[in-house]
């Protein structure tokens, strides 16, 4: 038998609001709990937990088919969930219908009324909801000052450039200021500029109003942007949840070292351990990094270090963990320049620093260095 929160016990209330305060203190707006989908036998998405925090800006990343769509269509009540529960703003919302519940839609295709004014689809969320005529006009004036278009709310969608039209489509899943806002790739459609400055205006916009923000994109660089934290997704599960710095610097898994920024990875094999540092032997000599997850004596592993974290040398290098190579290519990139390296097994490496107007670029046989702390070992199964 379905109930709802206002059928459930005293203790049982309690219970969720005291679970309901994360270590920082702020309320949850949106928790997920063992939501899963199937379509026949097949997952869209394993059963997964999420709490996102009252004014806190969440990305869900990850590949095509990863299950981040289905989740946020799932949160939106346009697809329902085969296990598992919705809360929003410490009520259940699974079965609610999409009206029922208080969040904000905001898609890649902006979905404006063509036939109707900017002040007209921005008013369309607080119509819907029977706002007194006079609350609607003062809500759409505040909302469209908010983004700095006070002059076109008589215009057209039509009428409107790209970055506006994102804009009001911004404007018109705030306006009615929902518990949530749900952004499925909004800014896919935009030129790369105007992307990166829409970027920096959602974010802006999103901290100065408070909102909460559930926002799903597949571009690695937007989430790291624009989020408090990603939650990254792949083959339909969570694969980790954490601020942009900790899954950069510290990604649990082979798949999250490897989707979120570049890395240069090595087979080798797990010679012993000490604490959270493993040694590893490799086929170009033995490196020490820090151990990621479960790993013993004898384990096959994967050793990964980011192109940034590597120093190449013509002379004698000083570091702890060394490998010698020669260079293939010294690339020039814009800011950033690229030097290409093949081990003496044959292996191909990269490493990466900031391209100086001066300077002799580095060639012929070369030492690669790179710090115990920015060298990360996998075992078996991570």
């Amino acid at each position: 038998m379905f109930r709802d929160s206002t059928t459930r016990s005293a203790g049982e209330v309690a219970a969720d609001q005291a679970a309901a305060a994360l270590p920082q203190g702020r309320p949850v707006k949106l928790r997920i709990n063992g939501v899963s989908r199937k379509y026949g036998d097949a997952f869209a998405l394993r059963p997964s937990d999420l709490d996102i925090e009252q004014g806190e800006f969440v990305t869900l990343l990850g590949p095509s088919g990863s299950g981040k769509t289905t989740l946020l269509m799932m949160i939106a009540g346009l697809v329902h969930p085969t296990s598992g529960e919705i809360w929003i703003d410490g009520r259940k919302a699974t079965r609610q219908q999409p009206y029922e519940r208080d969040v904000g839609m905001m898609f890649q295709s902006y979905a404006l009324f063509p036939h109707m004014t900017v002040g007209e689809n921005i008013a369309f969320p607080l119509k819907m909801r029977r706002a007194s005529d006079a609350a609607i006009r003062t809500a759409v004036e505040d909302v469209l000052e908010q983004i700095k278009l006070p002059h076109i709310r008589n215009r057209f969608p039509s009428e409107l450039s790209g970055g506006q039209q994102q804009r009001v489509a911004l404007a018109r899943s705030i306006v009615h200021r929902p518990s949530v806002v749900l952004m499925d790739e909004p800014l896919a459609a935009l030129d790369k500029s105007l992307r990166a400055h829409m970027q920096l205006e959602i974010r802006q916009l999103q901290q100065q109003l408070g909102i909460t923000v559930l926002y799903v994109t597949h571009d690695q660089e937007e989430a790291m942007t624009m989020s408090d934290r990603i939650c990254l997704m792949n083959e339909a599960r969570i694969e980790q949840v954490a601020t942009p710095a900790e899954l950069y610097f510290s990604p649990r898994t082979v798949f999250a070292a490897g989707f979120v920024g570049e890395s240069n990875s090595f087979d080798g094999e797990i010679v012993s351990t000490d604490g959270a540092q493993a040694l590893v032997r490799t086929p170009f000599g033995q490196i020490t990094g820090r151990l990621m997850g479960a790993g013993s004596k004898g384990a096959r592993c994967k050793v990964m270090v980011r192109p940034e974290a590597v120093s190449c040398s013509s002379v004698d290098a000083s570091g702890q963990n060394m490998i010698a190579g020669e260079v293939l290519s010294h690339v020039i990139a814009g800011a950033i320049a690229r030097t290409y390296v093949r081990t003496r097994d044959g292996q191909a490496c990269v490493a990466t620093d900031l391209t100086r107007r001066t300077g002799d670029a580095p060639s012929g046989q070369v030492v690669m260095s790179f710090r115990i702390e920015d060298t990360l070992v996998y075992g078996d199964g991570s």
